[in-house]
């Protein structure tokens, strides 16, 4: 089974300064709870391309480490990238983010397709533990964003 994830979060900032924050694999690292022991091994120094090999070492849970070696897939400068997990632990892991210029900041939009290992026993352990995981890590990113950028304030006229 391929499960979705769309979040959505609008900053006070421009398009541009959304890009460069977003588009550099390092910033990737500040934006993650910190609990996920996150740490960039390799592929984060250049500016985002077509093609790119990122290596990380992640510890989703407490006691289990693991590597994630992702790709990327597309960029189109300033509106959106993909990313794919090539080596990881998902079964599946398609990741696009985009960027779309709202009034008064932007709209941060991310949509993931994902699958879970494991057959049958991964399936059972997804709406215990895996999709709350995911909707901590998202929400702690939201929250570092907003600590970063400020709040989006809603344009009045």
């Amino acid at each position: 089974m391929i499960y979705e994830i769309k979040t959505r979060q609008n900053l006070p900032i421009t398009k541009q300064k959304a890009w460069e924050f977003l588009s550099d694999p390092k910033n990737l690292q500040e934006i993650m709870p910190d609990d996920m022991g996150f740490q960039i091994m390799s592929g984060a120094d250049r500016k985002m391309f077509t093609g790119q090999i990122l290596q990380y070492k992640v510890t989703p849970f407490p006691g289990y480490n693991t590597s994630w070696v992702t790709e990327i897939t597309h960029v189109e400068e300033n509106d959106y990238f993909v990313d794919i997990q090539l080596y990881g632990p998902y079964a599946l892991w398609h990741h696009k983010h985009f960027i779309h210029e709202i009034e008064g900041g932007v709209e941060v939009e991310d949509w993931i397709h994902y699958k879970v290992p494991f057959g049958l026993l991964g399936r059972l352990m997804h709406p215990l533990i895996v999709k709350p995981k995911l909707a901590k890590i998202f929400k702690a990113r939201e929250a570092k964003m907003v600590e970063k950028f400020g709040h989006f304030e809603v344009q009045n006229k």
